[in-house]
């Protein structure tokens, strides 16, 4: 890795289906709000975020990975259903727009609070918000053609987009191009906890 730190952040990865079915939900909204000014997130790189570490000193990112290792080996998979879309902070005034986690989101929280506390002595600082899990799917650049984007939302969120089981949590580095983000991933953890 050139440069003195790399930009990281700590994710589960989606299943084929899952990610199909959410970016052909994105599809029908690009579709119908087309002059709405959103910077899409290419499908291929969608994910759900545990925690968002920010620029990682090379030196630390081995710490990190243990870090998150030791944090997660307990932990059993984790069954979830992604369904919905929405935006944050709201639909109307949105500048992420998301499909949404419907199950397992107990379980992810708690995932993602140990991985805080397992963080927290690195010098990362836990989150001020509660956990709230999504995936998203385009950031609002501006509020051009909000209103058809917020019904377009609205009609092609009215639905399911599948479930799975996440097995493991990645540690991912994040490279910004011309052409938007691209994700390699750093390490893996496998949830390896047989449950209670």
């Amino acid at each position: 890795m050139n440069g003195p730190a790399v930009r990281c952040f700590i994710a589960i990865d989606l299943t084929s289906d899952v990610r199909a079915a959410i970016a052909r939900a994105q599809t029908r909204v690009r579709t119908a709000a087309a002059h709405a000014d959103v910077r899409w997130v290419d499908p291929a790189q969608f994910h759900l975020t545990l925690k968002f570490l920010g620029a990682v000193p090379d030196g630390r990112v081995a710490a990190v990975s243990a870090a998150v290792e030791a944090a997660v080996a307990d932990t059993s998979p984790v069954g979830l259903v992604a369904a919905g879309l929405g935006g944050f902070p709201s639909l109307k005034s949105a500048r992420v727009l998301w499909a949404g986690i419907t199950a397992g989101v107990p379980e992810l929280a708690e995932l993602a609070a140990a991985i805080d506390r397992a963080l927290t002595p690195l010098g990362f600082p836990p989150e001020g918000r509660p956990f709230r899990g999504h995936l998203t799917i385009g950031r609002v650049r501006s509020p051009r053609a909000g209103r058809a984007l917020a019904a377009a939302v609205e009609v092609a969120g009215a639905s399911a987009f599948g479930s799975w089981t996440a097995s493991e949590v990645v540690l991912y580095e994040s490279r910004l191009k011309p052409t938007g983000a691209v994700y390699t991933p750093v390490s893996r953890h496998p949830l390896r906890g047989v449950g209670s």
